[in-house]
């Protein structure tokens, strides 16, 4: 890039003052980067009528001194400009606006860093960074040793790979070692002097190599230091509109899809929008195969299958067909006397383990992929096994009931350690491996270890925790409390962050989900046969979907697709929720008869 501005500095960093007549200041010529050429020693030179001694913009009339948040658009977008290399359109808008993209000796700085030229590069700084300028712009003497080291760095490394090691060894000696700054990783700096050859010395310092890539990104890096009066940051246009973009997906109460960061992937010409019709609150299938209530639901972790639990004494899997999302019966799993209140996929979804009620001793371990027992667990006959989770590691699992029963078992049912006079409701394993949450009897959840045999409350509520599950990063909580419905926990924190409303909840045992892409959702059954879902965020519901005529005891979305969700309901069946059907605006209208609208 060529040298903007030579001369005397002007201390004026944006836009430059209109002529005392009223007409317009404008540039003494234009130049193929885009920057702002100035004359008469950097000042700039107006002509008298307005007229520009640049390429012909037309007659300018006396105008309004800008605002400062007009100078700053003008500036991004002459910076987005530039970037496209519209470089006369940039000269234009600029010299018309009487703005200036950059400080003249800021474009000099950068053009030495494009060119490779160091010595040059160096002697920018000290303007950069004088006394004078350290206060005004705000640059620290720290930023300016950062600044140093970064330009030194790549000027060492490009030494490097053009094979003049004697050149490298005395930047490292002579230049960087003396800065006494980063020292560690100057030690990192030397050991690149034993590399081989140019393959091998960009490998290891995970560099592009001397050439335009490189240095744009370590531009990038020295502009963060700089104030933006003297250089932009880097792309800061495309930075505010992707920071738009994201805003708007955030406060969409119904986005519920990955949302491609590129720019390239939305309009900027409309607002982020999702209709309520791409929303899983459409009942897609109603599953009738069992007999009586049904108590349980869970989808596997890989969003395949549906296992349902019901007090016919039966568990069912359920294939989830990738394409049309919809379920067909896989196998069932019988013989579970008590019926089925709880459901447990391994990590891997090989197994499955199911519980039953307060009055049940035993659990079962099934083989999904075959259908076989692998095992059937009883400890004692006076136990009451009604809650189940597994390690990480899917080679071990935990097990209690409200008896007191807290034990951790291998596959095969063997009792590897156990936990006396812990009343258990729901467990759950943190993925380190080691802490295992407990919900008891006295309205709270604690942290147990089972390797050093400690225990910590961490989440205590008024009245009883009738289940829970966690996020998937392990940081919150869901709790649906006795007469109080759905809380969510900050576990790390350990503080309620929200308590949300609607759902009615007794001293019925009902299980409410995270879900939705990044979990952003919650889901909820409630005792007055409705589904509840939220906005993470919001305490008001998002949705009530209705159709089930019991209570609804569980609910349950689908990890892997995120407009998919089931939920499992007295009334003996399963709804399968998802988006509306292909149908036209005024179909799907008469189709919020299951869907009623809370919107705040």
């Amino acid at each position: 890039m060529q040298a903007n501005g030579a001369g005397q500095e002007s201390s004026e960093l944006s836009c430059l003052n209109s002529t005392q007549n009223g007409e317009s200041s404008s540039a003494g010529g234009s130049h193929s980067n885009g920057l702002l050429s100035s004359t008469n020693n950097g000042n700039s030179v107006g002509t008298s009528n307005g007229a520009s001694t640049g390429p012909k913009v037309g007659s300018l009339k006396k105008k309004k001194r800008l605002s400062q948040a007009e100078e700053d658009v003008i500036r991004l977008i002459g910076q987005h400009l530039h970037g496209l290399g519209l470089n006369q359109t940039v000269d234009l808008l600029m010299q018309e606006s009487g703005c200036r993209l950059e400080h003249p000796s800021a474009t000099k700085f950068r053009n030495h860093v494009m060119e490779g030229e160091w010595d040059k590069v160096s002697l920018r700084l000290p303007w950069l960074h004088d006394s004078k300028h350290l206060d005004r712009y705000e640059i620290g003497n720290h930023s300016l040793f950062r600044m140093k080291f970064l330009l030194l760095q790549q000027k060492y490394l490009e030494y490097l790979e053009d094979g003049k090691v004697l050149e490298a060894l005395q930047v490292l000696r002579g230049e960087l070692t003396p800065l006494k700054y980063n020292t560690d990783r100057i030690h990192v700096l030397s050991g690149y002097l034993m590399c081989s050859h140019a393959e091998d010395l960009r490998a290891k310092a995970e560099w592009e190599g001397k050439g335009t890539a490189s240095r744009c990104r370590l531009l990038d890096k020295l502009q963060t230091y700089l104030p933006p009066s003297v250089m932009l940051p880097p792309r800061r246009l495309q930075t505010l509109l992707r920071q738009a973009v994201e805003l708007q997906r955030d406060r969409c109460l119904y986005h519920n899809t990955k949302l491609d960061s590129s720019l390239d992937s939305v309009s900027l010409l409309l607002d982020h929008v999702c209709s309520r019709s791409q929303f899983p609150c459409y009942t897609q299938q109603i599953l009738t195969e069992h007999c009586n209530e049904v108590w349980f639901c869970k989808f596997s972790n890989d969003g395949t299958k549906l296992a349902t639990g019901s007090k016919d004494t039966t568990v069912i899997i359920w294939q989830v067909d990738p394409e049309s999302h919809q379920l067909k019966l896989l196998r069932t799993l019988e013989g579970h006397a008590y019926g089925v209140s709880y459901l447990a996929w391994s990590p891997d979804d090989t197994y499955l383990i199911a519980c039953g009620p307060d009055d049940c001793s035993e659990l079962w371990l099934w083989n999904v992929q075959t259908g076989e027992l692998r095992t059937k667990m009883s400890q004692s006959h006076e136990d009451s096994l009604t809650s189940v989770a597994w390690n990480p590691d899917g080679k071990r699992f935990v097990t209690g009931g409200q008896r007191g029963q807290f034990y951790q078992c291998d596959l095969d049912g063997n009792l590897l350690d156990s936990w006396e006079g812990v009343r258990v409701q729901c467990l759950w394993c943190l993925s380190d491996g080691r802490t295992v949450l407990a919900s008891d009897t006295h309205q709270r959840i604690r942290g147990y270890n089972f390797e050093d045999l400690t225990d910590r409350n961490i989440v205590q509520e008024d009245h009883p925790i009738m289940s829970f599950t966690v996020s998937k990063n392990g940081r919150l909580a869901l709790l649906n409390v006795a007469t109080q419905g759905v809380h969510l926990w900050d576990l790390q924190d350990r503080v309620l962050v929200r308590k949300y409303q609607g759902v009615t909840q007794g001293f019925y045992t009902i299980h409410s989900c995270f879900g939705g892409h990044n979990e952003d959702f919650i889901a909820s059954g409630s005792e007055d046969h409705k589904v509840y879902i939220w906005h993470r965020r919001s305490e008001l519901p998002i949705a009530e979907l209705t159709g089930h005529t019991r209570t609804v005891n569980c609910v349950s979305w689908n990890p892997a697709i995120p407009g998919l969700m089931a939920s499992a309901s007295d009334d003996g069946t399963v709804r399968v929720w998802g988006p509306a059907p292909f149908l036209d605006s005024q179909e799907v209208d008469g189709l919020n008869e299951n869907c009623s609208n809370m919107d705040s």
